[in-house]
C-alpha cells in the first residue's frame, strides 16, 4: 500500500512543477504471480517447437494462440516475470477512439478487438462471468474536446470512424454532462462517443492466459522458465541457422521458430545476443516511461465510461520538469476509467527518461492536477489524505519511432522472429498480434497484411 506524508505544491498559472513531495513516500505496490511447476529440471538441456522470449502480454498472447491452434509445443522465457514490465504498468483500454481508420495498426487493433470480444462471449458461453475473469468491462470510451478546434476534430473523426464500420456518435456538451455529471463541461465542450470499446485488467487477464497455457504443460507441450534470462543464441556450426537459445539455467533448443517479444528490452537483448555474430540487426525501440495512478475503491467520480482527453493522440500537453534536458519533457493527457476492483485509474504520462524506473513525485503530482482540470470534485482531495489508498505503477513502453509494432521474420534467419514496439497498446494488439506471428510459423495466410510492420527496412 502506498503511503504519503508530505504535501504537493503545485503552481497553477505555470506549466512548470514544484513539488515538496518526496518519491520515498510512496511505495510501488507489486501483485503475486503464481508459480508454474512444469516438472522440468534446471540446468538441463530441452527441446521444443517453439521458444518465445518475453513473458509479457506479446509473448504469452503468442504462445496460447500457437498452442491453440497447432500441436506445436512452447517454451516462454523471461529475465523477470509476468507483469514485470509494460503490461503490468498499463490501464487495460481496448479503445478504437484514438487509432486513425485506414491505417495498419487500425486494422491490427480493430482484428484484436474482435478477438477479445470473441473471447469475452466465448467464456460467458461456458458459464465464466469475463468481468471476474478479464476483468472485461463493456464501457465505451468518450474522447473529449474543450476547444472549437478540438470539437471539430472529433467531429470529422466521428464521420471516419462511421464510415469505417465502427459505432461512433458526436456528443454535445449536454448529451456529455448527462453521461458523465462529474466531468467538468464548459459550452465549447464535446466527445466522440465509442460504446463498443472496452477494458481489461491486466493481472486478470494474464493470469487466465497463464493458466489456459499451463493446461498444455501436462501434455509436454508448454513450459515456463521465468526469472531466466537469455544470455545467448545457439547456433548450427557457430554461424548457421539459429537452432536454441542459452539462458542462465538452461539450454533450450527449438525445432521451429524463437521469438522475441521482450517488449522495450527487446533491442537490447538482440544487441546483446548477436554482438558476436554476423546478423545485423538493429531494434530501434525505445523505453518510454509511463507513471499510473491508482486509488483503490475510490471513485467519488462514478465514471460509466472510459474517458481520454484529445490531445492524448498526439501529446499536445507538455510540460518541463525542474532539472530535466528537453529530451526529457514530459507529456500528461488525462485518461481516466474504473477497473473491475473498483479502483480509479488516472493517467497519462510520457517520457524518454532510458530504462529508468524510478518514481518521479513530481509527475505523480502533474498527473493528479490534470485530472482536477477535467474533474473539479478532484480538488477537494490531496494526495497526502489519499495515501493510504494510492499506488503507482511505472511501466516502460516500447515505442517505435514510426509508430508501428515489428511483427515478423528477420531476413536471413527465417525462423527468428520478432514482436514489440506496440507501445501503449499491447493488450489492445496482443491478440491479433499473436495470430499474426502463428499464421507466420504456420504458414497460413494473415487476417491482417503483415507487410506495414516487417522487420525488413525496419530493424536491418
Amino acid at each position: 500500500m502506498a503511503t504519503m506524508a508530505t504535501t504537493i505544491g503545485l503552481n497553477p498559472n505555470s506549466n512548470q512543477i514544484n513539488s515538496n513531495f518526496s518519491s520515498s513516500t510512496i511505495k510501488l505496490k507489486s501483485r503475486t504471480i503464481s508459480r508454474f511447476n512444469c516438472k522440468l529440471s534446471a540446468n538441463e538441456t530441452h527441446r521444443f517447437d517453439v521458444v518465445v522470449v518475453g513473458a509479457g502480454i506479446i509473448g504469452l498472447s503468442i504462445a496460447r494462440d500457437l498452442l491453440l491452434r497447432s500441436n506445436l509445443s512452447v517454451a516462454v522465457v523471461d529475465a523477470k516475470f509476468p507483469c514485470s514490465g509494460a503490461t503490468g504498468a498499463g490501464q487495460g483500454y481496448l479503445w478504437m477512439a484514438h487509432k486513425t481508420p485506414g491505417t495498419a495498426v487500425w486494422d491490427l487493433a480493430l482484428r484484436s478487438q474482435n478477438l477479445w470480444q470473441l473471447l469475452a462471449e466465448t467464456l460467458h458461453d461456458q458459464g465464466i462471468d469475463p468481468l471476474e475473469e478479464l476483468g472485461w468491462k463493456k464501457t465505451g470510451s468518450l474522447l473529449i474536446g474543450r476547444t472549437e478546434v478540438e470539437l471539430d476534430q472529433l467531429k470529422k473523426l466521428v464521420h471516419r470512424l462511421s464510415a469505417a464500420g465502427i459505432r461512433a456518435d458526436y456528443l454535445s456538451s449536454n448529451d456529455l454532462a448527462a453521461r458523465e455529471p462529474k466531468l467538468e463541461v464548459g459550452r465549447q465542450s464535446g466527445a466522440a462517443f465509442l460504446p463498443d470499446d472496452c477494458q481489461l485488467d491486466a493481472y486478470r487477464t494474464v493470469a487466465y492466459i497463464e493458466k489456459s497455457n499451463r493446461v498444455f504443460g501436462s501434455r509436454g507441450r508448454y513450459a515456463e522458465f521465468y526469472d531466466d534470462p537469455a544470455v545467448c543464441l545457439l547456433r548450427t556450426k557457430g554461424k548457421g541457422k539459429v537452432e536454441g537459445i542459452k539462458t542462465k539455467r538452461n539450454t533450450l533448443y527449438s525445432e521451429k521458430a524463437i521469438i522475441f517479444a521482450a517488449g522495450c528490452w527487446t533491442g537490447s537483448v538482440m544487441n546483446e545476443l548477436l554482438k558476436d555474430s554476423d546478423i545485423l540487426v538493429h531494434v530501434p525501440v525505445q523505453p518510454r516511461k509511463g507513471h499510473l495512478l491508482v486509488l483503490e475503491n475510490f471513485n467519488p467520480l462514478g465514471l460509466s465510461h472510459g474517458l481520454m482527453e484529445v490531445g492524448y493522440v498526439d501529446h499536445r500537453h507538455s510540460i518541463s520538469l525542474p532539472g530535466k534536458v528537453d529530451n526529457e519533457a514530459l507529456s500528461i493527457s488525462m485518461v481516466a476509467s474504473s477497473d473491475a476492483s473498483g479502483n480509479l485509474l488516472l493517467g497519462s504520462s510520457r517520457q524518454f527518461a532510458g530504462f529508468n524506473t524510478d518514481l518521479n513525485s513530481s509527475v505523480v503530482a502533474c498527473i493528479w492536477e490534470r485530472a482536477q482540470q477535467f474533474f473539479p470534485i478532484l480538488k477537494e482531495f490531496s494526495l497526502e489524505n489519499l495515501s493510504e489508498l494510492l499506488n503507482v505503477r511505472i511501466g516502460l513502453r516500447p515505442f517505435m519511432p514510426d509508430g508501428k509494432p515489428v511483427i515478423g521474420p528477420v531476413p536471413g534467419m527465417p525462423n527468428l522472429f520478432l514482436a514489440t514496439g506496440h507501445e501503449g497498446s499491447g493488450l489492445s494488439m496482443a491478440l491479433g498480434t499473436a495470430e499474426l506471428v502463428t499464421d507466420m510459423i504456420l504458414d497460413n495466410p494473415p487476417k491482417v497484411d503483415s507487410t506495414p510492420f516487417a522487420v525488413q527496412g525496419r530493424c536491418c
